[in-house]
């Protein structure tokens, strides 16, 4: 790899914020931002997932501050990123990665189930990029990368609370990167297909599920973390400097039909 194309992807000397990063895409997508320069404040709900993550960092030669994190405890959200800024001075880099889904009919969608995928899917994400926002604001630069899904893009049957939740948060990139541009703050989303994560496990297990998720995708196969991972590098890094407000589908041809 010659110098320049390094160069273009290096992401030394930034802070990256990671919610979610405990497992699947959130983990993943911490690691590759430490594979390529960054430090990382490593956030979601669980300390143990947390603190193995932030093991795994150190050892690459990065730092990393695991910070316990809600994303629909509006109070959890400004803690972090009082305890980010407490750390590392900034945050020039948010992943939000938090999400959550409850497949069910639309006849039988609960209540609950409905607030708690809003709550967390696209409540919890504005708000993080709001209270991560106004430090870049104060700095005049940063980059949000929002963790989307092709369900924000298509209908997917039995997932009436997550495509709204995710078509909400394709809205709410696009608003956020006219309004930030003048900040120098470019947010961008990437909106994968079925990947296969903790997550999604439980329902590609199913045979019937499974062979409708590869009928509908034209490379032929279920994504890995890696393939969302590598995006978000593009989209963290200055590769992308020309890029705001854009959704990047990586979905292996799902939505091209």
């Amino acid at each position: 790899m010659s110098t320049q194309a390094k160069n273009e992807f290096d992401l030394s000397g930034k802070i990256a914020a990671v919610t979610g990063a405990g497992r699947g895409l959130g983990r993943d997508i911490s690691l590759a931002m430490a594979r390529y320069g960054a430090d990382v404040v490593a956030c979601s709900r669980t300390s143990s997932e947390l603190e193995a993550v932030a093991e795994t960092i150190t050892a690459m030669g990065r730092r990393a501050v695991p910070v316990p994190l809600d994303v629909s405890d509006i109070d959890s959200i400004r803690r972090m990123v009082d305890r980010a800024v407490e750390a590392f001075g900034r945050i020039d880099i948010l992943v939000n990665n938090a999400g959550v889904n409850r497949p069910q009919p639309a006849e039988e969608v609960s209540e609950e189930n409905w607030d708690l995928v809003i709550d967390t899917n696209l409540k919890g994400l504005f708000f993080c990029a709001q209270a991560v926002g106004r430090v870049m604001i104060a700095r005049r630069q940063g980059k949000i990368i929002n963790i989307s899904s092709d369900a924000g893009t298509v209908g997917i049957p039995g997932r009436a609370a997550y495509c709204a939740s995710k078509g909400g948060v394709n809205l709410v990139t696009k608003v956020l990167a006219l309004e930030w541009a003048p900040h120098h703050i470019h947010v961008n989303a990437i909106a994968p297909a079925f990947i296969e994560t903790p997550l999604t496990q439980p329902m590609l297990q199913d045979p019937a599920f499974k062979k409708y998720v590869l009928d509908n995708t034209p490379l032929g196969r279920i994504g890995t973390p890696r393939d969302v991972s590598g995006a978000a590098v593009f989209l963290a890094s200055a590769a992308s400097d020309y890029m705001t407000g854009h959704i990047l589908l990586v979905d292996g041809g799902w939505t091209a039909h």
